[in-house]
């Protein structure tokens, strides 16, 4: 079957759970961007998703990208389909209309990029970082720049790259080695290669536009010395640059999108930002982006989730333990639907995305309120969970995109495991999403080591205490949230002391802490749900019960990992102290 977005769910989370229509209109750019509008784009992106999108992703999956001599050609559709989405004004949902875009919420283009990556992750890797090029130009481009690439980008007319990783160097920026040399017009020249470039050559635009972390001549050592260079495919007087695709990876999935080794040799570039400030300029890029890539693995595991439901309504497996005997005629075996393993699976699943989505569409909005709110202190509040949420988001929603997908695959038992049913597919594609735009592991050390722990928590205790005064204290459920979020600030506090002691113990807890970060807003999330209108159906009831059941318990037992390690490093010292005297 092919994924159906939902706009009902949706709907229902940003209208009544995050109350954002209200919240939207507020902002002076979106002053007329009503409940109707919203739900018409919703509408639209639905029907474009589920006719145009998703009925190409098998054969995108099973042709996938070919390479032939420095050309990449798609699989079958996907040219026509992007060409429907330039079309159609997708791309640039969120850009400025004064750059060719409509000027909408950065949250409808969040809910549109998850359920293109949940329809087909591999054809939607073409312009996912459109929104983040864009956001770096904008910011940082020259106005020469932005009047020659700027509203291209903004439309999809021209698709781009982030080029950063080399084969030396993986996640470790500071080795970077292409260079970029001045020419007396202004220009520079760029050399050297790059690897793990998604879409860094393919037929669906003329022309790309790539985004180069580089390094001019006499730069320091180390990510400080890196500059950001934009060079295009085809330069402005249509002759093609120095820009090569010496291969495309042959990948675990994702095969409808190709993954490039690119060759840079003296190819024309212009500086974007200032030199040397080249993580800076594309940290716009990069922030924007793993807001995205935790939207794809929702959309993933939603997609997992509406496979094995399916499934799981339709297959008959013996008898199932406490199923009302009415419920079963004349047939001789139950819907695995009725079974509690397969029940547990599926409804914890649904916990998962409905939570997750909760925290992502907030995140959104919150974007919304950082760039237009006319009140410095609520850009502020905003920038602020952007900061420390984003991280989060990214790797605990792509780590469930694949563990919860391989749980999906689980409900069709040996069918799942060939590909006739596509379940496998989505586990397949959704393991890359915790390695790219920055490794979980790397999230966690940047959420507790670079975030939280310099200000010895202040910054995250503050969004906390936001969450908490959100809700109601005579309602049990909140009442629980609210002695999680108390845990949570004190257990931030109990590692910045370790770390004076350990300064590496922060780098050892770093995935627990984020964890329980998680669990504890997906619990403010699920609070939300249930004491708002909408939330007692009967699906979100099911979800609701396996999120307290199956999924929240888990925040002891990482609240108790870190502390542990914590109280150890303690008697350790202790110990070291009563043997020195």
């Amino acid at each position: 079957m092919d994924y159906g977005p939902r706009p009902e769910d949706v709907r229902f989370l940003l209208n009544v759970v995050l109350d954002a229509p209200a919240r939207l209109q507020a902002l002076a750019p979106f002053a007329e961007v009503d409940e109707a509008l919203q739900s018409q784009v919703l509408e639209e992106a639905a029907r474009f998703v589920g006719e145009v999108v998703a009925p190409i992703n098998r054969e995108g999956d099973e042709v996938g990208c070919r390479f032939d001599k420095g050309q990449v050609i798609s699989p079958p559709g996907f040219r026509e389909a992007y060409q429907a989405f330039i079309d159609g004004g997708w791309p640039a949902l969120s850009a400025a209309t004064e750059d060719g875009g409509q000027g909408l919420p950065s949250v409808l283009e969040a809910v549109l990029y998850e359920w293109l990556s949940a329809a087909n992750h591999g054809l939607t890797m073409a312009p996912g970082l459109l929104h983040g090029a864009y956001a770096c130009l904008k910011h940082h481009g020259s106005e020469e720049l932005r009047s020659r690439y700027l509203q291209k980008i903004a439309t999809g007319e021209w698709l781009a790259t982030m080029c950063l990783t080399e084969a030396h160097a993986g996640s470790d920026l500071g080795q970077v080695r292409t260079r970029a040399v001045p020419q007396a017009d202004g220009s520079l020249r760029v050399s050297g290669s790059k690897i793990f470039i998604s879409g860094g050559e393919h037929d669906l635009t003329p022309n790309i536009v790539h985004l180069v972390l580089c390094r001019l001549p006499d730069a320091p050592a180390g990510p400080k010395g890196l500059s950001l260079v934009l060079v295009p495919k085809l330069l402005p007087d249509g002759a093609r640059n120095a820009v090569h695709c010496e291969r495309i990876e042959e990948k675990m999935g994702l095969h409808g999108s190709p993954t490039c080794s690119m060759r840079f040799d003296d190819a024309t570039g212009w500086l974007v930002g200032e030199a040397g400030r080249g993580l800076a300029a594309m940290f716009v890029m990069m922030n924007s982006a793993r807001l995205h890539v935790a939207l794809q693995g929702i959309g993933l595991l939603d997609a997992a989730w509406q496979k094995a439901d399916a499934y799981a309504a339709e297959r008959r497996q013996m008898r199932a333990p406490g199923a009302a005997p009415a419920s079963r005629g004349n047939e001789a075996a139950d819907l695995i639907a009725e079974h509690p393993a397969i029940r547990r699976i599926l409804d914890t699943q649904r916990a998962w995305i409905d939570g997750a989505r909760t925290l992502a569409y907030r995140s959104a909005l919150m974007l919304d309120v950082a760039a237009h709110d006319a009140d410095p202190k609520a850009r502020e509040r905003a920038q602020r969970w952007c900061s420390l949420v984003t991280p989060v988001l990214k790797a605990a929603c792509t780590h469930q995109a694949f563990h919860g997908a391989s749980e999906c695959l689980q409900v069709f038992g040996g069918h799942g495991y060939v590909r006739e049913w596509g379940i496998e597919q989505v586990v397949r594609d959704a393991r890359v999403t915790m390695i790219y735009e920055g490794t979980n592991e790397i999230q966690a050390i940047d959420l507790l080591v670079r975030k939280v722990l310099p200000d010895g928590g202040a910054a995250m205790s503050a969004v906390l205490l936001e969450l908490r005064d959100t809700l109601d204290a005579s309602r049990e459920a909140d009442a629980d949230v609210q002695r999680r979020l108390a845990q949570l600030r004190y257990l931030g506090t109990t590692i910045a002391m370790s770390a004076h002691a350990d300064p590496v113990l922060p780098y050892e807890v770093a995935d627990d802490y984020l964890r329980v970060v998680m669990l504890t807003m997906m619990a403010w999330a699920w609070a939300r749900i249930e004491a708002t209108a909408g939330g007692a159906s009967t699906e979100r009831v099911r979800a609701a019960a396996a999120f307290r059941r199956w999924v929240l318990p888990e925040f002891e037992m990482r609240l108790g990992i870190v502390k542990r390690a914590c109280e150890g490093l303690a008697l350790s010292h202790a110990a070291a102290e009563g043997v020195a005297r």
